[in-house]
């Protein structure tokens, strides 16, 4: 039985005369990880971008059944500024539909924050704080399929390794596809499920970590010799 969730073929995408994406194509199923991994200016960012029909393309993009999208974009801690005037409280009341706020307790519990924290200030709270009111903020909509984004940009490493495996334990406990935009190599083996290479000259590769990610191949991706450790 075909369990695809998302058919892409032949995709090009070219930005003000330049080309970004070239003759791109993959497959992602029901319940996946698909860590998207390449060098800054590789195209991740459009490439999620061109699947939310955000960007002009060419190409098939073929999505199966309705999907209800979420998307955290890059660069929204940006918005942790010690003078922003919104509680997180605040913060929730901007979506569309305005959850209840028990319900917002319940998915700020789900990230690892106390309910406490709907009464702080936004941008009082940490990198990581901040990061983890984001994920719940995506999540509330209910989600199958969520875009994340660099989702530890301007967060420390070890703040960065609770936020991936925090995706992680949702994924598991909500059966979510996921498809997360990374340039660290050290989250590919822990976190994917497969994974889609992009570099600036148009090439890319996709397919599980294990049988993909050689040294010879990720020269190709980022220019230089890289190593990839493993983690168990």
């Amino acid at each position: 039985m075909n369990n695809a969730l998302l058919e892409v073929e032949n995709l090009n995408v070219a930005l003000d005369g330049e080309k970004i994406l070239e003759n791109l194509s993959f497959q992602v199923e029901k319940g996946e990880i698909l860590t998207v991994l390449g060098a800054n200016g590789a195209g991740k960012s459009v490439l999620l971008r061109t699947l939310l029909n955000l960007l002009p393309h060419e190409g098939n993009i073929f999505w199966h059944q309705k999907q209800k999208v979420g998307y955290l974009p890059q660069g929204l801690n940006q918005l942790r500024v010690k003078n922003l005037p919104l509680t997180v409280s605040d913060f929730f009341g901007l979506k569309n539909q305005v959850p209840a706020e028990e319900e917002i307790k319940s998915f700020l519990k789900l990230v690892g924050l106390e309910e406490d924290i709907l009464s702080k200030r936004a941008g009082s709270l940490s990198g990581g704080q901040f990061q983890r009111m984001l994920v719940a903020w995506v999540l509330i909509s209910r989600p199958n399929v969520i875009f994340f984004d660099e989702p530890t940009t301007g967060i420390d490493i070890g703040g960065g390794e609770t936020i991936y495996s925090l995706l992680h334990s949702i994924w598991e406990k909500e059966k979510l596809t996921i498809f997360l935009v990374t340039h660290d190599l050290n989250i590919v083996y822990k976190h994917s499920t497969n994974v889609l290479c992009l570099n600036r000259k148009g090439h890319y590769c996709f397919g599980a970590p294990k049988e993909i990610l050689n040294p010879e191949m990720l020269k190709q991706i980022f220019g230089a010799e890289i190593k990839l450790y493993e983690h168990h």
